[in-house]
This record gives structure tokens, C-alpha cells and sequence, in this order.
């Protein structure tokens, strides 16, 4: 399994912005291998983290790909005061199991 999180700092949103995140999430569902995201937001820094789980790398890379999200990559400075994005191999999930909800509860 393999997250791709994606944290930024926001300027001022816009019609344009929200229309391309809505489609770039719908995007990501659509994806075969696509296991399910997380939004976080840091109150004190105002950083957001949003965190997509995939099956594969090839999944994954479908999103980076999609026109949707190309489209806003190259627009990202209109809304976005900086941003990082941490690719990672997941090794190991566990917890209590009080919060099967997530989208990798499952993961072993």
C-alpha cells in the first residue's frame, strides 16, 4: 500500500479552485486501487494535509497523470502559499480496532 499526502499552505480559494478539487477528488474514487483519503488541518500552522491511500504505485500515478489534476498543478500558485507532497510505502497498519472507518484499518 502506498500514501501520497499532499500539504499546503492556502492564499485566497476561488470558483475555479473548488471546482478543480471536487473533480480531482471524484477523480481519485474513480481509480481502480484507490483505497480511501483523510483531510488535516493544523490549527496552529494553518497547514492542510490531504492523504490519499493506494493499492499500487500505478494507481497512484493514474491521479498524478489525470488532466483534472495537471490542470491544477499548473495553477497552484493562484490558491496555494507553498506546498509538499510525501510519497510513502506503507509497512504496517494497526491499532485497537475501534476505528475501522479509516481507510486502511484493514491493512496488515
Amino acid at each position: 500500500m502506498y500514501s501520497s499526502t499532499f500539504t499546503f499552505a492556502k492564499k485566497q480559494y476561488d470558483e475555479t479552485f473548488y471546482r478543480l478539487d471536487q473533480a480531482i477528488a471524484d477523480a481519485a474514487k474513480e481509480i481502480p486501487g484507490y483505497l480511501g483519503e483523510e483531510t488535516w488541518e493544523n490549527p496552529a500552522t494553518g497547514l492542510i494535509s490531504n492523504v490519499y491511500y493506494w493499492d499500487s504505485l500505478e494507481a497512484l500515478q493514474a491521479l498524478i497523470n489525470h488532466p483534472r489534476h495537471l490542470e491544477a498543478k499548473a495553477s497552484q500558485q493562484n490558491w496555494l502559499d507553498g506546498y509538499q507532497v510525501v510519497i510513502a510505502q506503507v509497512i504496517k497498519v494497526y491499532g485497537d480496532g475501534k476505528l475501522t472507518a479509516l481507510p486502511v484499518a484493514q491493512a496488515d
